[in-house]
């Protein structure tokens, strides 16, 4: 089977478009995810955001308040 190619593959990059990059990295949307709406290819997405400064890590929050995570293992201050 054959890979599609993007359907912006070798255009050049609209302000739009980086702009929807910046936005979606900053909302954890992964690479593929990103690739997929900007029709480019991951790698493509890799160069842009990293020539644009654009980070594509994860951001790690805790997707717990510490308090609650604590009292559930049992090691909460109650008196």
């Amino acid at each position: 089977m054959e890979k599609k190619t993007p359907k912006n593959q070798g255009k050049n990059w609209s302000t739009q478009e980086i702009e929807k990059l910046k936005k979606l990295a900053n909302g954890n949307t992964p690479t593929g995810l990103i690739a997929h709406e900007l029709g480019r290819s991951k790698a493509s997405i890799s160069s842009k955001a990293s020539q644009q400064n654009i980070s594509l890590q994860p951001t790690n929050k805790s997707p717990y308040d510490r308090n609650v995570s604590n009292s559930k293992k049992g090691n909460s201050n109650k008196k």
